[in-house]
């Protein structure tokens, strides 16, 4: 099969028969929403959303006029303005964190209804406009630092996102699309060699005790009962062509067909985040490296950097976290403002629809898009070390103000 078939030849491939396919294709695309045709019974401003209770950032930025302009236009696989949306329109807000409110069905979605993303991308990257270049670099030895306290630091991860050009992504690809992206993974997965030779492991072959075990031990990603998941239409045919790859250490993971083709993981226990960081250029280089050889290659272009279903992962496409234990710190009525200052986020260690509990949390960068993967993991570096340093403050009784003036 040709690297760069088309999503319609894809179809037509699996099916057997251009009238059948089509029909296929269509009836998998476009599985949230009305097909392009119906909306020529009503205006745009008949079908314009609700979004008056809304609190993400799509609502902020779809007005009447644009969705007029938008509505009928279809990328050309067949994905829709409506079916970007509508995990934004059906989740309103979230209690943790500002959702984005939107996805894309494919790559060329960021262009089709660019007058929509490109706002929605400046304001959750923090002003980015259209003729940014992003920058990429995977050269580990340029960090500084990254080996924390165990007495804070619990574990550290570094991951990211790619998927493979002329594939839709997983809240549009059809059936046999999201097949052939197992195959095509898992392919190039099984060459990697030394400390990074592994298994996959389909779900499809899993009980369900296997999979919660996975689940609770942070190596697998959680079931689709998230309603942003599910609203987007990732969920669909689950666990269809679903697995995880991870190497005999158990500390380089890469999860396929979840929120994006693959998510590439480096973790362990502890807070020596610089080494995660190493293992993780390392091993995302020749993961790259194994696709191009047979004639692939991950979606990408200078303005976004690496292309992936949520804006909000545009760019790196990465996010270094720790689990941290900072219980006076989390309780200091400038906690969420520190954490702003020092362009880092926080979740519960269940992910990102979990609280957290016993003074533990998930913190991670904030930035995606605009900086390269060496400077946002030393934005965590330094900032956990800050964070840090304020914790050991407020166990020895004194005043962080100090601490905070100058960040």
């Amino acid at each position: 099969m040709a690297a760069f078939m088309n999503r319609t030849t894809l179809a037509v491939a699996a099916v057997g028969g251009t009238a059948a396919a089509l029909y296929y294709f269509r009836g998998s695309k476009l599985h949230a929403g009305a097909a392009p045709g119906a909306y020529k019974k009503f205006s745009p401003s008949a079908d314009f959303p609700d979004l008056s209770k809304h609190n993400n950032v799509m609502a902020n930025h779809l007005t009447p006029e644009v969705y007029a302009k938008l509505r009928d236009k279809t990328t050309p696989s067949g994905w829709t303005l409506d079916q970007c949306i509508q995990t934004g329109v059906d989740n309103p807000g979230h209690p943790f964190i500002k959702t984005v409110g939107m996805v894309a069905g494919d790559e060329e979605s960021y262009d089709v209804f660019a007058d929509l993303f490109d706002p929605v991308i400046d304001e959750r990257h923090g002003g980015y406009p259209k003729s940014a270049i992003h920058p990429t670099d995977l050269d580990s030895s340029k960090l500084k630092g990254g080996d924390f306290d165990d007495k804070y630091v619990l574990s550290s991860r570094v991951r990211t996102g790619r998927c493979i050009r002329g594939f839709s992504l997983p809240p549009a690809c059809t059936r046999a699309e999201r097949r052939e992206v197992e195959k095509i993974v898992a392919k190039a997965l099984v060459n990697l060699k030394g400390e990074l030779s592994g298994k996959y492991y389909p779900l499809s072959k899993m009980t369900e005790q296997e999979q919660d075990q996975l689940i609770n031990d942070h190596f697998l990603f959680d079931k689709p009962v998230s309603p942003l998941l599910l609203a987007s239409g990732m969920g669909r045919d689950w666990p269809d062509a679903r697995g995880i790859w991870h190497n005999d250490r158990k500390n380089f993971l890469v999860w396929v067909n979840e929120e994006d083709h693959t998510r590439v993981i480096s973790m362990q226990k502890g807070g020596n985040i610089g080494e995660v960081f190493t293992r993780f250029c390392t091993g995302l280089k020749q993961v790259e490296e194994l696709i191009k050889k047979d004639g692939y290659e991950f979606m990408w272009n200078q303005h976004l950097g690496y292309v992936l279903t949520c804006p909000s992962n545009l760019g790196t496409g990465l996010r270094a976290g720790v689990h941290i234990k900072i219980p006076l710190l989390s309780k200091h009525p400038k906690f969420g403002d520190i954490l702003k200052k020092l362009k880092l986020q926080k979740r519960g260690t269940g992910g990102v629809d979990t609280a957290a509990t016993g003074g533990i949390y998930d913190i991670s960068n904030i930035d995606r898009l605009g900086k390269s993967e060496v400077e946002l993991v030393q934005v965590v570096v330094d900032g956990v070390d800050t964070v840090i340093e304020m914790e050991k403050s407020l166990e020895k009784g004194k005043s962080i103000q100090s601490l905070i003036d100058k960040l």
